[in-house]
C-alpha cells in the first residue's frame, strides 16, 4: 500500500512545484478540474521518475471529494494532503469563488479526515488577503457554524457576500474566503490534532504562477512594494510547504504561516 499525498490545484504553479518535492516518498495524486492540464503536470512528473496519477475532482462538491476519498483509499494511505485548489476574483463570480474556496477547503478536510492515519498532515493554502480584512468585520458567529451545520454556513456567507454592491461580489467573496481558510485552519486543528493528524494553511503572496499573472498589476505592485521588493518563485513557496507536511514539522499544528516577501509587514508599516 502506498504513501499518498494529494495535491489540489496540482496542474501548475505552486501545486505543481511542491508535488515534485513530495514524489521524492510520496504517491502523487493530482488533483483539479481541467483534465488536460492535469496530464500536462502528470507528464512532467513522470518525466522525474515521479510515481503519480491524475484526478479529476470538482472540490466545490461533496460527493466529488468523497469519490476522491474512496480512490485514494483503494490505493494506500493519504499522508499528506497540500490543498493548493482555489479561485482568484478574477475567475468566477462570488458565489462560485466562496463555493470553491470555502466549501471545498470544509470537504476536502472533512472527509480525508475521517481516514487519514495518525501522524499526517493537512496544508490548506490561503492568501495574504486573508489579512486584508479587518478584524470587525471577521463574521465570526457565521465561520463557527462551518464546524456545526455547513450548509447553514454556506447559506450565511452567501447572503452576506450577495448583499455587496454590485462589482463588490467576487473580491469579496475571495477576502472572506480566504479569510475563513485561516480561521478552519486554526479550529480543525484542535478537533482533529487528537487524532494524530495535524492541520494548518499557508498565505501565499504573489507568486510567478498562472494565477498570480491572471491578477496582473495590482498583485504584482502589492509584491513590489513589499518588503523584499519582487515576486515569489513557485518553487520558494514549495520548499516551505513540503516542510510543513513533513515528519520534521511533526508539531507544528493550528497555525498559518504568511508567506509574502514582506507585503503585509510593509502595508502595516506604511499605515503606521
Amino acid at each position: 500500500m502506498k504513501n499518498i499525498c494529494i495535491v489540489t490545484g496540482g496542474g501548475s504553479g505552486m501545486g505543481l512545484a511542491t508535488a515534485k518535492l513530495m514524489g521524492r516518498d510520496h504517491y502523487i495524486i493530482l488533483v483539479g478540474r481541467t483534465p488536460s492540464k492535469l496530464e500536462n503536470a502528470l507528464k512532467e512528473l513522470q518525466e522525474l521518475g515521479i510515481e503519480a496519477e491524475c484526478f479529476p475532482c470538482d472540490i466545490s462538491s461533496r460527493d466529488s471529494v468523497q469519490n476522491l476519498v474512496s480512490h485514494a483509499e483503494s490505493l494506500g494511505k493519504t499522508r499528506a494532503i497540500i490543498h493548493a485548489a482555489g479561485m482568484s476574483p478574477h475567475m468566477g463570480n462570488g458565489e462560485i469563488i466562496f463555493n470553491v474556496n470555502a466549501m471545498g477547503t470544509i470537504y476536502m478536510n472533512e472527509e480525508f479526515a475521517k481516514v487519514m492515519p495518525s501522524g499526517s498532515c493537512i496544508l490548506n493554502v490561503s492568501s495574504m488577503s486573508a489579512y486584508m480584512l479587518p478584524q470587525d468585520k471577521v463574521p465570526a458567529e457565521v465561520y463557527q457554524l462551518s464546524i456545526s451545520d455547513p450548509c447553514a454556513f454556506q447559506e450565511q456567507m452567501l447572503h452576506i457576500i450577495n448583499s455587496l454592491p454590485e462589482g463588490m461580489g467576487p473580491s469579496m467573496a475571495y477576502i472572506y474566503s480566504k479569510n475563513f481558510v485561516v480561521w478552519y485552519s486554526e479550529r480543525t486543528a484542535c478537533l482533529h490534532g487528537k487524532n494524530g493528524i495535524r492541520i494548518l494553511s499557508v498565505s501565499p503572496g504573489t507568486f510567478k504562477t498562472p494565477m498570480g499573472e491572471l491578477e496582473g498589476e495590482q498583485a504584482a505592485s502589492f509584491a513590489l512594494g513589499s518588503a523584499l521588493g519582487r515576486l515569489g518563485e513557485p518553487e520558494e513557496i514549495a520548499e516551505l510547504m513540503a516542510f510543513i507536511v513533513s515528519e520534521k514539522c511533526s508539531y507544528l499544528t493550528g497555525v498559518d504561516i504568511l508567506c509574502d516577501g514582506g507585503t503585509i509587514a510593509s502595508m502595516r508599516a506604511k499605515g503606521q
